[in-house]
């Protein structure tokens, strides 16, 4: 997700084995959240109107992962920052609207591909690309700026995309997205300056918070489309799989068309490949339809199940083309 905290640096190796754990378990838990969500359709639909809030906590939890220093490296490398983000918003976008234009999708999954393409990088990338010794840096940075900028980019995006499939509240959804996103993150960057000795020693809590949410907010989308799931499910997948993988892999191309190093290559092909699924979910239920929110919570496990591969098979192949600095230890995952 997709969407949970963003990596901290730690002298310890708890919050490594928090990211690693989290990555492991997570789409096991959204897996699970699924069947329950498919299983009791009625029970589960009471959480509907909660997901809006789910996602502020996931957040929220972002934001209380940011200090100072993460906006410091934009400075640093502004161009290799704006490379990584301008990759994130054409790629995703377009590549959604293809797939979605050759599968022939109904309208509402249509859209649903759409706004997934279209939303910033989830913060899962962070770990994986960690652990597929990826620069890690870059990811938190490139991260960081896509979710600031999808108040704008996101809806705009989606209108001019999705907008060929069915009306886009552009408007609303550009509320949408300050309120869950941008307030949260904000206000849990905020938290974190005033009382950043009491945050770094629950750190390992945030994980978790966010693995919920987003759990829950999985179990709502399919208790709202359950009726649905059995037509629309095999379609969703082939086209979450091809978006995904296409995303890892033009993402990785890219980079190594314009000279970045290994360790850059992987992070952008992980940033690039890797969405907000949770917001893209939460959009979709509150502008559009449940159905449309199917491919956010299909996404949402299946890209935590091809980030773990990548950054199995990633992390024992060899940097050959530089020294390989100390990295930051991601403290969440997701």
């Amino acid at each position: 997700m997709n969407s949970t905290t963003a990596p901290r640096p730690s002298a310890s190796p708890a919050p490594d084995r928090t990211a690693r754990l989290a990555v492991t378990i997570f789409p096991i838990l959204v897996l699970v959240a699924g069947v329950i969500g498919y299983l009791f359709p009625g029970t589960s639909a009471v959480l509907g109107p909660a997901v809006p809030w789910l996602l502020g906590v996931i957040m929220f939890c972002m934001g209380l992962t940011l200090t100072l220093p993460d906006f410091a490296r934009i400075a640093k490398r502004p161009w290799m920052v704006l490379i990584g983000v301008v990759l994130q918003y054409v790629i995703m976008p377009l590549t959604a609207w293809a797939i979605a234009f050759a599968l022939g999708l109904p309208p509402e999954l249509a859209a649903g591909v759409i706004l997934v393409g279209c939303a910033p990088g989830g913060t899962a990338s962070n770990v994986v690309t960690y652990l597929s010794r990826g620069d890690t840096a870059l990811s938190v940075t490139v991260t960081t700026c896509s979710t600031l900028l999808a108040p704008i980019l996101t809806p705009l995006l989606t209108l001019w995309l999705a907008g060929t499939f069915l009306e886009v509240p552009f408007q609303s959804m550009m509320v949408s997205i300050l309120q869950t996103v941008l307030l949260p993150v904000v206000g849990g960057l905020i938290v974190r300056l005033v009382l950043r000795g009491f945050i770094d020693r629950i750190q390992g809590v945030f994980p978790w918070l966010s693995t919920i949410a987003i759990s829950l907010i999985v179990t709502a989308v399919v208790a709202g489309s359950a009726d649905r799931i059995v037509q629309a499910g095999l379609v969703v997948l082939v086209a979450v799989i091809l978006h995904n993988g296409l995303g890892l892999l033009l993402g990785y191309l890219a980079a190594r068309a314009l000279r970045m190093t290994q360790r850059e290559r992987r992070a952008i092909a992980v940033e690039v490949g890797m969405q907000n699924s949770g917001l893209a979910a939460s959009l979709a239920a509150a502008h559009f339809s449940p159905l449309a929110a199917l491919p956010a919570a299909v996404f949402s496990l299946w890209h935590n199940l091809s980030g773990a591969v990548f950054a199995m098979i990633m992390g024992r192949r060899p940097v050959t083309d530089e020294e390989q600095p100390a990295e930051r230890t991601p403290a969440a995952a997701a």
